[in-house]
This record gives C-alpha cells, structure tokens and sequence, in this order.
C-alpha cells in the first residue's frame, strides 16, 4: 500500500519579526532623546541593560530600556534591543490599559538622519498590567552598529529616541555618560584613634566624583547581624536627594582596607543602582575583627585605620531640552 501523503505545515513567521518596518527620516524624535557617552564603557559594564529617567508623555511616565549587547532572552543576541516601558510611577486603578503607536530611533551621524523603527502599518499596541514593556529585540546588527562608517557609534557616542502618539510634543530628553577612572579616583579616609571609637558607625567628610558627592561609612564594630565580628564599610551617595523621582545612579567601586606596612591591602568590589530610597552600599562582612586588631597584620598603625574607595565606573545624567 502506498504510503499517506505528508501535509505540509507552514510555520508562520514571529508576529513582532513580521510585523516590523524600517526606515530612514531626517526629523528627530518628536518626544524624547537618550543620548549615551561612553557607550563602550556601558557594554563591558556587569548590567546588561540601562534604563532613561522617567519622561511625560501626555498624563503618563514612560522610560527606555536599552541593551546594549541584546537582550538574550528574548532573541536578541548580537543585536541592540531597545523598548519602551511604562513606568511604575504611574498611579492607575485596576484594569488599566493606555494603548499607543509608537517609534523607536537611532540617529545616523553621518548622513545626519534617523533609522526609524516601528511596528508596520500603524498598528496600535496595547499597554496594560500584564504587559508594561514593548519594543524591539533586534533594533540593529552589532556588527552593523558598531561599525564607524556606518554612522550610528561616533567617538563612541550614540542617540536613541522615541515617538507616542497620545501626546502632544515635550522635546524633553538626557544624556547619559559613563565616567571611568579620572587622574584622582582613590580617596582615603584615615580614621585615627581607631581603639577608642564608642559610637556605632561613622562618616567621613564628603568628596566628589561623577557630578554627585560620596561619602564612606564605617561601622568599627561591625553592622546588623555582624556586629562584634567583622569591619563593615559602605559607600554613600551624599546627594541622594537631588535625583529625579525613578531615576538612579549606577556604579562601580573597589572598597579597601590598607596594609600600612606590608602593602598587602584587603580589597572588595562592589556595585549597585544608588536612588533616593537607597542610599548606601557595600559589605557587612568586609574583613573580620580579629584581622583588623592584630597589630603585626599592619592594618591597624598608631591605633589609625586607612580606608579607601576606589570609584571605577559611575553615570553621569544631564537633562536638556
């Protein structure tokens, strides 16, 4: 007996591949502008993606999410992925849903013009509870974006922007910009009398870097669930404060405890997304007590304990309009 015939069956193709236009205009975005320096800094950083301050758009706050190698959970390896968020600041009743056309943008510097992504024939997406991010998992090629003569990385500074058409127009945009490792990166607090120190934590003087002011917090008998067994330390944003509602401030930092005769420091990396909720950051458990105390280990010199934060990568957000 003859074998059946087998049917064929056509796959179709990703609705958010298929359903995807791209093309070039010389108009910015209308909305919004995120501008990033340094983005090579932002590439080799340990975050896989970055987000935009929160910006108006009609009686709603939107962000970009950006990655910067491709978000690979979701089919973007080897490509930029870059989305549109609506924010958690917004306070909505339950059941909501805000439903927008939208285009997402990367500026070409040397034909002086926009690639415009969007999805195809105007279609409308929905926002709502379950679904509060839309975009695009393969914006553009990483070989074709960071290519120089193809124009969208120059001096390794890059534009994106954005489009929604429920709103009227805010040009309100940042410029985000990666600061490493300045001349004068290390600073050094020397904490004397160090024996004889009664209260539960201490502060150093506040110094600068990256457009904010830092602090270092000591507690010299250990901090919460190490006290009495270990030196805990922390970095502080000093203006926490003065950022915008949503926003954060990312960095990248090397605490430390100096060997003053030997040279054989105790040194701890750290990072974290500073924001006016949360301010400091660091280790509980930095080095052990007995450690510290043990004068022949040469950390503690002349009852004096030198304490250094090594600040190696940190943003830097500039609004403009």
């Amino acid at each position: 007996m003859a074998p059946e015939p087998v049917m064929e069956v056509k796959i179709p193709p990703r609705v958010d591949l298929a359903e995807i236009t791209r093309s070039t205009r010389d108009l910015p975005p209308a909305h919004y502008t995120f501008k990033i320096e340094n983005f090579s800094l932002l590439a080799n950083a340990k975050i896989d993606n970055v987000e935009s301050g929160d910006f108006q758009a009609g009686s709603y706050k939107w962000r970009l999410r950006l990655y910067p190698n491709g978000n690979k959970k979701n089919n973007g390896d080897g490509h930029i992925s870059l989305y549109l968020a609506f924010s958690n600041s917004n306070a909505l009743p339950f059941g909501w849903e805000v439903n927008v056309n939208f285009r997402l943008f990367v500026y070409n510097q040397i034909q002086d013009n926009y690639l415009t992504i969007q999805y195809a024939k105007g279609r409308v997406r929905r926002f709502h509870g379950m679904k509060t991010e839309l975009g695009f998992d393969q914006l553009i090629p990483l070989t074709v974006f960071n290519d120089e003569s193809k124009g969208y990385l120059i001096d390794d500074r890059c534009i994106f922007g954005a489009e929604i058409f429920v709103i009227k127009p805010t040009g309100k945009g940042e410029c985000l910009t990666l600061v490493k490792q300045p001349v004068i990166d290390t600073y050094t607090w020397k904490i004397q009398h160090f024996s004889a120190l009664d209260q539960e934590s201490y502060k150093s003087q506040v110094f600068s870097f990256g457009g904010h002011k830092w602090a270092l917090l000591v507690y010299p008998k250990g901090n919460s669930t190490e006290k009495g067994k270990s030196l805990s330390i922390y970095l502080v944003m000093e203006d926490f404060e003065t950022l915008p509602c949503g926003r954060t401030t990312y960095a990248e930092y090397m605490l430390r405890v100096r060997d003053q005769l030997f040279g054989k420091h105790i040194e701890k990396k750290a990072s974290f997304h500073f924001s006016n909720s949360i301010k400091d950051w660091g280790h509980l458990n930095f080095m052990s007590l007995d450690d510290v105390n043990a004068l022949p280990k040469g950390f503690l010199v002349n009852d004096t304990l030198a304490v250094e934060v090594q600040i190696q990568v940190t943003t830097v957000v500039k609004e403009f309009s």
